[in-house]
């Protein structure tokens, strides 16, 4: 998490060389627990690289299937440990393939920016 110098009022935020070593470390280990996951990214302001203080970790995590409730998902996936807090999405390959192929702007927008850290063997980035 940020950092408050002792002698200074202003925050030290991490930056993206070290959010990104954070996350994909952070990846291998969830990929390792949850064999169902494809591919995890992050997308926004790290993504873009206009990343600041106070900014957030957007991630995008695709996995095989589930039976937990989209709204229930990240709740599967501790991401405490990051440097930076997260906004955590967590879709189904069916339901992202379905976005991507209604022309949804949400996939579009995220994969114009997105950063993958991890992809499981064999996977893709056209989920």
């Amino acid at each position: 998490m940020p950092l408050r110098s002792l002698n200074s009022s202003v925050l030290e935020w991490p930056d993206l060389a070290s959010v990104d070593q954070a996350v994909r470390f952070w990846a291998e280990q969830q990929a390792q627990s949850c064999p169902e996951i494809l591919q995890v990214g992050y997308f926004g302001s790290y993504g873009r690289g206009d990343w600041g203080v106070g900014s957030d970790l957007d991630l995008v995590i695709i996995v095989k299937s589930s039976e937990t409730h989209f709204w229930q998902r990240s709740l599967e996936f501790d991401a405490l440990n990051l440097p930076v807090p997260v906004d955590l999405l967590v879709y189904t390959q069916d339901e992202w393939q379905s976005m991507r192929q209604r022309g949804d702007r949400f996939p579009r927008q995220v994969e114009a920016e997105v950063v993958w850290v991890y992809l499981s063997k064999g996977g893709s980035t056209g989920y």
